[in-house]
């Protein structure tokens, strides 16, 4: 019996734009039905996310520029080729570097996402 597979074409990713980067869901459960969301970040030199806290692991990887990562109060500084794991439950925030940054990110289906000061931001859109 042969497999099927889902195939995301790129002119169909979708891209969610915030003040923050761009996020580009290369496959999510919505998108080729996959049991883990895969997306691209893109971020200009000199952007950063918001400190927040994740209920779920991501891991990140570096394909070009860099990132500063403070998790949970340290500091890990990642070049191209770099990867980190951040753990459910720590308190992160993402800044690109002065050449910016792009890295792809595999995360949970369904992780929230909520602001250290607890405020709810729900389900990412790139995520789902």
């Amino acid at each position: 019996m042969p497999v099927s597979a889902s195939v995301i074409k790129s002119a169909d990713a979708r891209r969610t734009e915030t003040p923050n980067a761009v996020m580009t869901t290369l496959a999510s459960p919505t998108q080729g039905s996959a049991a883990r969301p895969l997306w691209r970040v893109d971020m200009h030199a000199g952007q950063q996310g918001p400190v927040h806290i994740m209920d779920s692991e991501q891991v990140w990887t570096v394909l070009a520029g860099g990132a500063s990562v403070e998790v949970d109060g340290h500091t890990a500084t990642l070049e191209a080729g770099d990867t980190i794991v951040l753990p459910t439950g720590a308190r992160r925030q993402v800044a690109a570097s002065d050449s910016g940054l792009v890295a792809v990110v595999a995360g949970a289906p369904r992780g929230r996402a909520s602001l250290a000061d607890g405020t709810d931001r729900g389900v990412p859109p790139w995520t789902q």
